[in-house]
């Protein structure tokens, strides 16, 4: 069963215009690499050929599962978000108690996650844990080196 993909109209169309690449520009060049190394000789033998077609397996698994998730996919809008609560698009500002320190993090999808950009995912352990909190709440994230504690301090679109 295909999970359902959240994410923006811009990552959609940065998803479309990969397909579209490796279905006009990489599938081409995948079947003209097994063409060259068929005309190599011995099919039994030729490494080319063999690696070609994997190659050219791994392109249509990839081309499928890209497919898959764009049929897959629900477009949000900040447009109409509840900032009430922290869920997917809002950004949040988080007080680390242990350290006093707060960061900004808008939550995200998977394939939006960035973390450079201040984009984590919600289903990363902090996405996971201010999930649904509201402005005042304390989030308990497990992380590796145990259990943190934020607060949540604000909530925006």
């Amino acid at each position: 069963m295909n999970e359902i993909l959240y994410i923006t109209r811009d990552t959609l169309e940065q998803m479309k215009a990969e397909l579209q690449r490796m279905k006009t520009v990489d599938r081409p060049a995948a079947s003209r690499a097994i063409a060259e190394a068929r005309e190599k000789g011995d099919l039994k033998e030729n490494a080319e050929y063999d690696a070609a077609k994997e190659a050219q397996g791994i392109l249509e698994a990839r081309i499928k599962k890209l497919e898959s998730d764009i049929a897959n996919v629900r477009i949000l809008s900040a447009d109409n978000l509840d900032t009430s609560k922290v869920s997917i698009l809002t950004k949040v500002k988080l007080t680390n108690l242990a350290t006093k320190k707060s960061v900004v993090y808008q939550i995200v999808s998977e394939k939006e996650a960035d973390l450079k950009a201040g984009k984590i995912s919600v289903t990363s352990p902090i996405g996971k844990g201010v999930l649904g909190k509201q402005v005042g709440e304390i989030a308990e994230v497990q992380a590796p080196a145990g259990v943190i504690k934020f607060q949540i301090e604000e909530i925006t679109a």
